[in-house]
């Protein structure tokens, strides 16, 4: 199973770097991120290979994650139409979408409302 962690710092010059640098230093890898701004906020997705130490070291580096989600996460091809075609099966399973974004090595991450039922249909 693979944890996303959300992060909702001040909008600000570095932060990224910071939440970067607290992980490299605990010898933690960034699978994914998403990372966008937006009324004076930041908001982070994360993918780590090491949830627990994640967690504590960017509370180490004053950083709150606000929220941990189970998530899947999906080898694609990188070729044009995959997106849809996976997208397409979580839908037709009655499944929703809640967050997307990529990961390193060609992967999709999904956080979805049934994650039992998007799995199965994936599988």
């Amino acid at each position: 199973m693979h944890k996303d962690f959300v992060l909702i710092p001040d909008d600000q010059p570095g932060v990224l770097a910071r939440v970067g640098a607290a992980l490299g230093n605990a010898g933690l890898n960034i699978e994914g991120v998403s990372a966008f701004t937006g009324q004076g906020k930041g908001v982070i997705h994360l993918l780590v290979n090491d949830p627990e130490g994640a967690q504590k070291a960017l509370g180490d580096a004053g950083f709150e994650v606000r929220a941990a989600r189970d998530v899947l996460v999906i080898d694609v091809e990188d070729e044009p139409g995959k997106l849809g075609e996976v997208c397409d099966k979580v839908a037709d399973a009655g499944v929703n979408i809640e967050q997307a974004y990529l990961a390193t090595n060609t992967r999709l991450v999904l956080a979805v409302d049934d994650i039992d039922k998007a799995r199965a249909v994936l599988a």
